[in-house]
């Protein structure tokens, strides 16, 4: 009688983690869609908050660079379908899609690299640290593609808020000030539950 348990064949972890991987970004993904979908209608100033930085600094944590420029990517292709790129894109179509995929799928790399490199010394300080940078990136190239490709509505909303002669004042006060300060609050405020899903995730991950 020949009973094999196959107890001499070494386990392999890496088809389980990929599975972990796969499953994990789907959520990652579904909830970063349902929660820019849900901001989209949360207006401070001319334009909606962004809730979806939170998931993808875990995506980045768990994952890495490329799983937060995935996520980053899809927060801007959410983004393409709600009414804050409407005066954009009656503008110029392609400088309105370079501008918003861009910004999201740089501010997931970026959050990516700077938890990777920070964690090594300590992980709650690579959140605090990616958790900052995700929303000074996101913001960033944003207004980066304002002054290159849509002053034309920069100066229209500036005018409008009687702000004309001090542009960059109504960019930094009127513009996406007040959305960057709750963004990055967000960020901050929820850094400690972030460090904790994260810790739980990986200590499954390596049981597995």
């Amino acid at each position: 009688m020949d009973i094999n348990f196959n107890l001499g064949e070494p386990r392999k972890p890496n088809r389980g983690i990929k599975t972990q991987t796969i499953v994990g970004m789907g959520m990652l993904t579904a909830l970063v869609a349902v929660l820019q979908l849900f901001a989209s209608g949360i207006r401070l100033g001319p334009f909606s908050i962004t809730l979806t930085l939170v998931p993808i600094i875990i995506g980045a944590a768990l994952y890495g660079w490329k799983a937060g420029a995935w996520l980053g990517f899809i927060f801007g292709v959410i983004v393409m379908f709600t009414p804050d790129v409407a005066a954009f894109m009656a503008i110029s179509v392609p400088a309105t899609l370079v501008t918003v995929l861009l910004k999201g799928t740089l501010a997931g790399l970026c959050a990516g690299l700077l938890y990777t490199a920070v964690e090594k010394k300590n992980r709650t300080a690579a959140v605090i640290v990616s958790g900052i940078a995700a929303p000074i990136v996101n913001t960033g190239v944003f207004l980066l593609g304002c002054f290159m490709f849509f002053m034309e509505i920069v100066n229209g909303m500036a005018s409008e808020s009687g702000m004309a002669e001090n542009i960059l004042l109504f960019v930094v006060t009127g513009m996406v000030g007040l959305n960057f300060l709750v963004e990055l609050a967000i960020n901050l405020v929820l850094s400690s539950a972030v460090v904790f899903i994260i810790g739980i995730v990986k200590k499954r991950t390596k049981i597995y």
